[in-house]
């Protein structure tokens, strides 16, 4: 019988979901669908010492966000609920009891304070590397150096320990990734991990696979900082008895910085200018706000194309996916064993390409919030013309209130440093004229402004750049935006004139 494929997301709530986490929970999502499989999400909540209020909402908004959806977890409950472990509590200990009975885990009696002063022995005699593990267990207080009735008076007396699994000598441990291929480990190099705490709750490693046995997880697929951990994993399958239906691995490679140099990280994004997180957060200790790409007026479908190219490669060169066709391409026998660098430019393209397929009214209510919080009159219908005249040079919705501010308020300076280069003797005379012309047109559409305009230059044999990048200046402060008949007419024929009489004082004030 088939396997149902079930793959999970899981979580801890130590802060805010960085974009390798979107990465990793996007392709779950994308290898269940792609399979008719189910996803879900876990909060893995083990280590009450990093828990961080609001972070467990923060990762269900953001995921939401992007499109990401679930079969079970946290929010939309499920058969195998609870999904916080936090909540599981009560069911990790039998199976740690399991692992002591059966000698693959031991008790452990030695206290933080004296670990932390062997590994500053160690330290100071050269080793920065101590670990607790097959060769120093034998020195430790443990139930496999004490008699036995030592440890259960130990036990009785409610001594505090932990639980440590017992990590075999010299053995190989191998295990298939399904990006990586076959990795091999040696047990020598493992150290005897910490499975149940002794503040009652297990570790990741302990409540991890268990979780993913009773939820039948059938594919783990996670970034490749869990590598490390996958041998140990692999152990407990076989210890507790489940390795004929341990789940298949495949391990996500890194985001990169820009450069290439290292791990992506929230200070690259503050660095260079773009967020790492997908909504803004703000941290509930230090107050410390981090941007979010939401809040900075990124599309979720283009954080989610540009998070899918991350590591991942489609089989022809298609760059921009919906959400049903990076369902339908993706696999993972094309992602990349190596990292992926962040490209800032790729994603701004991106952003762009989604901002142009909206329409303008769609545009125009993203836009309309800046001019309400400058408390800026905004015209409805002057607002879709002023956006389909500007969208084309925006990448975010921000950048069109930018572009359109001039619009709705009168330019407070003037581009000097421009105007004194365009600015001739003659220049005054001849913005008058063109606009006492203005003032008798009886239309001010675009073609009316630019046919009466371009008669007047051809009758005083002017060139184009004698007098339009002036009037440009006058219009909007600065050389920039679109079609000076287009600025005109939106603006309007009392607002033109206006502007370009003002222009004409500050000119003749500033230049004489």
């Amino acid at each position: 019988m088939e396997r149902e494929i079930r793959v999970r997301f899981a979580p801890s709530p130590t802060g805010p979901l960085h974009l390798g986490g979107v990465r990793t929970a996007l392709y779950n999502y994308l290898f269940a669908r792609k399979h008719g499989g189910k996803m879900i999400l876990r909060v893995e909540d083990t280590d009450q010492t990093r828990f961080y209020p609001g972070a467990e909402d923060y990762i269900v908004e953001s995921l939401t966000w992007c499109g990401i959806q679930f079969d079970e977890g946290v929010h939309v409950g499920g058969a195998d609920a609870p999904y916080r472990q936090s909540e599981r509590k009560e069911m990790y200990r039998q199976y740690a009891d399991i692992l002591v009975e059966k000698g693959h885990a031991y008790y452990a009696f030695d206290t933080a304070e004296e670990l932390d002063e062997i590994r500053e022995r160690m330290k100071a005699a050269g080793n920065n590397a101590w670990q607790y593990n097959h060769i120093t267990r034998v020195n430790m207080k443990n139930s496999l150096t004490l008699p036995a009735d030592e440890v259960k008076r130990r036990l009785e007396s409610g001594e505090p320990y932990v639980i440590r699994i017992k990590i075999p000598r010299n053995e190989e441990v191998k295990l298939n990734d399904l990006i990586r291929g076959v990795v091999v480990v040696n047990t020598n190099n493992l150290d005897d991990k910490v499975l149940f705490k002794s503040d009652g709750m297990p570790t990741y490693h302990l409540a991890n696979v268990v979780d993913d046995y009773l939820m039948r997880i059938s594919h783990v697929i996670r970034g490749e900082e869990w590598l490390p951990s996958a041998p140990l994993h692999v152990l407990l399958y076989r210890y507790l008895g489940w390795e004929d239906v341990m789940p298949e691995f495949a391990h996500l490679p890194l985001i990169l910085k820009p450069d290439g140099n290292g791990k992506l990280s929230k200070r690259d994004g503050d660095r260079l200018g773009f967020p790492v997180f997908p909504l803004e957060w703000k941290d509930p200790f230090t107050g410390e706000i981090s941007s979010g790409y939401r809040e900075s007026g990124w599309f979720p479908e283009a954080v989610v194309n540009l998070v899918a190219l991350l590591g991942w490669h489609p089989a022809d060169n298609q760059e921009v996916f919906s959400m049903e066709e990076l369902i339908e391409a993706f696999s993972l026998d094309r992602v990349s064993k190596s990292g992926a660098k962040f490209d800032v430019d790729k994603a701004r393209w991106f952003n762009q390409y989604y901002l142009r397929k909206k329409t303008d009214q769609e545009l125009a209510t993203l836009v309309a919030p800046y001019f309400e919080y400058e408390n800026i009159a905004v015209d409805k219908e002057k607002l879709l013309r002023v956006v389909a005249a500007v969208k084309e040079r925006a990448i975010f919705p921000k950048d069109i209130y930018n572009d359109a501010r001039y619009f709705f308020v009168r330019p407070q300076t003037l581009d000097m440093d421009q105007l004194r280069k365009k600015w001739k003797e003659d220049t005054a005379g001849h913005i008058q004229q063109l606009s006492a012309i203005y003032a008798t047109l009886g239309s001010f559409e675009a073609t009316v402004i630019e046919n009466a305009t371009k008669q007047y230059l051809q009758q005083n044999q002017l060139a184009v750049g004698a007098i339009m990048p002036v009037i440009r200046i006058f219009l909007t402060g600065s050389l920039a935006g679109p079609v000076v008949f287009d600025i005109a007419s939106i603006l309007g024929k009392e607002e033109t004139i206006d502007r370009m009489q003002a222009g004409i004082s500050i000119a003749l004030q500033s230049l004489a």
